[in-house]
């Protein structure tokens, strides 16, 4: 795997570098081959807060995970362990769908590997609720104003410029987001 990590606020010294490509490493004996994928680490200090954001895209899913802590390698240890979780549900929903449609266990992606993992149970996903509600055209800044008189963290809009689906957030800095769809 290739490692690329830069460092937002702080500067990233070889010790922490090497910690963090060994501990994001540990993930590789899930993958069947490595060389082809890029790793991104960010390391960012903001008000004495270090935060640690991997992100490793492959063919047909990317795994991501954000972790802040006082420490930096706390933090590190924490991003890892998001991601090793992330890997297993992953898996675990890959090879449920294959065994439901008749198939004896097998890996059905060809990322990522079997060895010696044991699937949990515990990571059924249920969806409990369903909303239908009609998207009203607005710009993004009256979705802001909406989300915020809901009291929401997020908001589903038609943009009224576009026409399309947006989704208006707020970040853990307190400012927002937009989420635009992309046209393939």
């Amino acid at each position: 795997m290739q490692y690329n990590t830069r460092g937002e606020n702080i500067e990233v010294t070889p010790a922490l570098r090497d910690y963090a490509e060994k501990k994001i490493g540990r993930l590789e004996r899930y993958f069947e081959d490595t060389s082809a994928f890029s790793c991104n680490i960010t390391m960012r200090v903001i008000r004495g807060e270090h935060t640690v954001e991997v992100t490793i895209p492959m063919p047909g899913v990317i795994l991501r995970a954000e972790d802040t802590n006082s420490d930096m390698y706390a933090a590190i240890d924490l991003v890892v362990e998001k991601l090793e979780r992330q890997i297993r549900k992953y898996k675990t929903k890959v090879n449920r769908k294959y065994r439901q449609q008749g198939a004896i266990f097998v890996d059905a992606d060809p990322v990522f590997t079997n060895k010696g993992e044991q699937e949990d149970d515990n990571d059924t996903i249920e969806i409990v609720k369903t909303k239908r509600f009609n998207l009203k055209p607005m710009d993004a800044e009256e979705a802001v104003l909406q989300m915020d008189m809901l009291g929401h963290n997020f908001f589903v809009f038609s943009n009224a410029e576009t026409e399309e689906v947006n989704v208006v957030y707020r970040r853990k800095d307190g400012r927002y987001g937009l989420i635009e769809p992309e046209n393939i």
